[in-house]
């Protein structure tokens, strides 16, 4: 990774995880520094630890409740082995939230504070500018299926590269490998496939639109 790609992707994970704490309001915005935006973001990973941990609970509670009746059958011995690995998987996704809320500060430190301030402030704002637009954009390229059924985490992934992509200038191949890696290290392995293949087709929509400023040449 370059010196300079660092910051930005730093950046964008940051963005990422503040963007849903952070207001749209445009005084307020630039008035927001580092470690703001830092404790934006290890909010939103300590909310999100907390509902994982509690729903992994819930599973261990339930499983616990089918191994303690008093008839064990089959098929209830194995649906309470399936709650309890889906509680030890979701508490591992809660320990790995745990880390990066802990890696954060020092992210930054080893950055460019001011650069990774200001593109994340960048891309927030144009999400919260522009807003409708790249949720249109995102309504023409989802296959029978709605933005909002998505997992908030994924739909803000989605929101990020359309930025980059759509207003940002920022290369298709890079913004789209940017999102995929963010969603391999915050969505789950369906998430970051389907997030693969929505950005795949608004490459390709973005590649076929007619470009205004091109000129009309004369017809023979």
């Amino acid at each position: 990774m370059s010196l300079r790609q660092q910051p930005r992707r730093i950046a964008r994970e940051l963005a990422l995880l503040s963007l849903s704490q952070i207001k749209n309001n445009p005084e307020k915005l630039e008035k927001e520094d580092a470690n703001s935006l830092v404790l934006a973001a290890i909010r939103t990973l300590t909310s999100e630890i907390h509902e994982i941990l509690e729903t992994a609970s819930d599973e261990v509670s339930r499983s616990n409740e089918r191994l303690l009746s008093s008839e064990i059958r089959a098929n209830s011995l194995d649906g309470a082995k399936a709650m309890i690995k889906e509680a030890i998987d979701m508490t591992q996704v809660a320990i790995n939230r745990l880390a990066i809320a802990v890696e954060l500060p020092e992210m930054i430190q080893l950055a460019s504070q001011y650069e990774v301030r200001e593109y994340t402030l960048e891309l927030i704002g144009t999400v919260h500018r522009r807003r409708q637009e790249i949720d249109q954009q995102l309504a023409n390229s989802l296959v029978d299926w709605q933005l909002n059924r998505l997992p908030k985490i994924d739909q803000d992934i989605l929101r990020l590269a359309l930025a980059e992509l759509i207003f940002l200038q920022v290369p298709q191949k890079v913004a789209i490998n940017e999102a995929i890696e963010l969603a391999k290290r915050y969505s789950d392995e369906e998430g970051h496939r389907f997030i693969n293949g929505v950005l795949r087709r608004v490459s390709n929509q973005l590649s076929n639109k007619p470009n205004p400023n091109a000129p009309v040449l004369p017809s023979t």
